[in-house]
């Protein structure tokens, strides 16, 4: 069978509709579909329209305030807390970006935390908003669920947890993106490889007694391993620290999966830093020295087999730059779902 592909724009609309169909708010429903085509764009699937579906059940479940009131909590002139009042985390998400850029903007700094978010799609989104800004955006968040274990545990009280770090390197370029999460493969991936009738790399999870685990549809018996061993495991922790109990966000034992649960409130926390280098060495030293450095890594010598020296952020640009071209693709499992999210919304479905 032939892949099917939507163009941005069609997978805008198609978003668009079925929240507003689902009596969102029109601009929130733009605003939304936005954001999360931004992840389709640069190939993190498992974060964009593919979550239609979830999304759709937990608005239809009331686990999604569709009217949400969000205010500060705290507001100083380079930090602030944001109540999100359970709003859809793109939502969320997007009105702490702007306000930690325009902070950063005024004192060189805008650190905005969040508490009562929800899943709000790839960590980069955000942390590339601050950079099209010109400046350094930073992203933490913690998971949706919890999947991974303490190191040498088996009680998942810690997420995949993702960090993202966008460097601006100039007008036109794309920035360098780091956007990770703290486990092997993020959840989104397994989920994926459930929805497509494909079986999970070893090393992406384990069973309680550490033994590989490569059914997805089994993955609710295991727990994904953290990047680095221990280190990915601390890494993850401190990101929890600083994303949801400094937010007075879930965290441990009192985290919702929302993956099991379509009503509770989540309480999702995240943090949003934007950093402005022209209080620092300044803006056109920050992008000259980066170009040098990526040129230089770039043009570094090879081990035997590798062709290509790859800086973060590269492949998303890539991709990006051809799904613009070619289109998001929407292959037979997920056109299904995301036919079934057009006629619960009452919304014309996609034909191709």
């Amino acid at each position: 069978m032939d892949q099917n592909y939507l163009s941005a724009e069609q997978a805008k609309n198609f978003i668009s509709a079925v929240f507003h169909g689902l009596n969102m708010p029109k601009a929130d429903a733009d605003l939304t579909a936005d954001m999360m085509v931004r992840s389709d764009l640069v190939g993190a699937d498992g974060h964009g329209i593919f979550r239609l579906q979830q999304y759709a059940k937990r608005i239809t479940e009331n686990g999604i305030n569709l009217h949400p009131q969000m205010k500060l909590l705290q507001d100083a002139p380079a930090i602030a807390l944001l109540h999100g009042d359970n709003a859809i985390g793109h939502l969320v998400m997007h009105k702490a970006t702007m306000l930690a850029i325009e902070k950063a903007k005024k004192v060189g700094i805008g650190w905005v935390g969040c508490s009562y978010s929800n899943h709000a799609g790839a960590a980069s989104s955000y942390a590339n908003l601050v950079a099209e800004a010109g400046l350094v955006g930073l992203y933490l968040a913690v998971g949706s669920a919890n999947h991974m274990a303490p190191w040498g545990g088996i009680d998942m009280l810690l997420s995949t947890n993702p960090i993202a770090i966008s460097v601006p390197t100039g007008s036109g370029n794309p920035p360098v993106t780091l956007d990770m999460a703290t486990t092997v493969a993020a959840y989104g991936k397994v989920k994926m490889k459930a929805q497509q009738g494909e079986q999970m790399p070893v090393g992406w999870m384990i069973d309680k007694q550490g033994k590989p685990l490569t059914d997805p549809n089994r993955s609710h018996e295991g727990m994904l391993l953290p990047i680095g061993d221990y280190k990915g495991y601390g890494l993850s922790l401190m990101i929890a620290l600083l994303a949801g109990c400094m937010n007075g966000a879930a965290v441990g034992s009192k985290l919702v999966d929302f993956n099991a649960d379509s009503q509770a409130v989540t309480n999702t926390g995240q943090t949003v830093v934007a950093i402005n280098p022209d209080f620092l060495g300044g803006t056109a030293h920050l992008i000259a020295d980066t170009q040098r450095m990526v040129k230089e890594l770039k043009a570094s010598r090879t081990l035997p087999g590798v062709t290509e020296i790859r800086v973060p952020g590269e492949s998303s640009a890539r991709s990006k730059s051809k799904r613009l071209t070619q289109g998001i693709p929407v292959p037979p499992g997920l056109l299904k779902a995301l036919n079934e999210c057009a006629q619960l919304a009452g919304v014309k479905p996609l034909e191709f």
